[in-house]
């Protein structure tokens, strides 16, 4: 591993676990905690969540990229990261991930005995997503359901107890990221079907795999208006529903088997929107 500066080891970092992408996970532990809390939980909770966030997410990305790196240099459209170019060891990668998970416990004791508890459990979905991929196309699915941990994750840092309706919220986030994690996997489909790795175009095609997409998110956009049903949530949320019904429907209607050079539009930009408006419009609602 060559020689950097600290900030320029600092950036290599933030770019292996992609921190800007925390948009699409961190903003479902808030709504997580403020629909236990009815409001703002508390700069404390709020503060250990972050941590929590940052440090399991931090841990799964790492993870993946040392789970995956004899495919990632393979693939040319990966073969530039961190740890096939040799920016970082693998030796400095695992440490990483030690030290997120340890980070993650800690913020985990901090907030309570329940989220302590579950810890283990969280992490063991967080990281166990990288290996599904071998062996089923589902995996896209298993993702979900890591980034699912995230709303019952923020609810359990409130309450400390881990109750049913939040789970509407977790299954929106399962169909959710299925639905845009196929879309975005049907830029490797020639690579995953030569190397033997399982994901909805590979198995599918383009075209149906996209089928599939639009279907998750379409029983997202079902899921979540029942959640905001079960919360009794009010108009301010119903507006955030609409646009993000919205910006689903927009993400489909930029992609399509024939052209998918808009697919990091779909992906990256549109899904950012997406969290953050749940977030903004959910924690208006609860103070209207």
């Amino acid at each position: 591993m060559s020689r950097e500066s600290p900030l320029l080891k600092i950036l290599v970092i933030l770019e292996m676990i992609r921190f800007e992408h925390t948009l699409f996970a961190l903003p479902f532990a808030y709504v997580g905690a403020f629909l236990a809390a009815g409001g703002w939980p508390g700069l404390r909770p709020a503060g250990w969540i972050l941590v929590a966030m940052v440090g399991a997410r931090s841990a799964a990305m790492a993870f993946n990229r040392l789970v995956d790196l004899p495919f990632d240099r393979d693939n040319p459209r990966t073969a530039g990261r961190a740890l096939p170019r040799g920016k970082l060891s693998r030796g400095f990668t695992v440490g990483f991930v030690v030290v997120s998970c340890g980070l993650f416990f800690v913020a985990c004791a901090e907030l309570n005995r329940l989220a302590l508890l579950l810890s283990p459990v969280a992490l063991l979905i967080v990281l166990g997503y990288s290996f599904t991929k071998r062996f089923t196309w589902l995996s896209h699915f298993f993702l979900g359901l890591a980034l699912a941990v995230a709303p019952a994750g923020g609810w359990v840092a409130v309450r400390g107890t881990l109750d049913a309706p939040i789970l509407l919220i977790s299954l929106v986030v399962v169909l959710w990221t299925a639905g845009f994690d196929i879309v975005y996997a049907c830029q490797d489909l020639d690579f995953d079907r030569r190397t033997g790795l399982h994901s909805a175009p590979a198995r599918w095609g383009i075209a149906v795999a996209l089928r599939w997409a639009a279907a998750a998110h379409a029983a997202a956009a079902v899921v979540l208006a029942a959640a905001f049903w079960v919360f009794d949530l009010h108009w301010v949320s119903w507006l955030g529903w609409f646009l993000i019904c919205g910006a689903l429907a927009y993400e489909h209607l930029i992609v399509s088997p024939h052209d998918l050079r808009r697919l990091n539009t779909a992906f990256f930009t549109v899904n950012s929107v997406i969290s953050t408006v749940l977030l903004i419009t959910v924690g208006l609602d609860l103070y209207v």
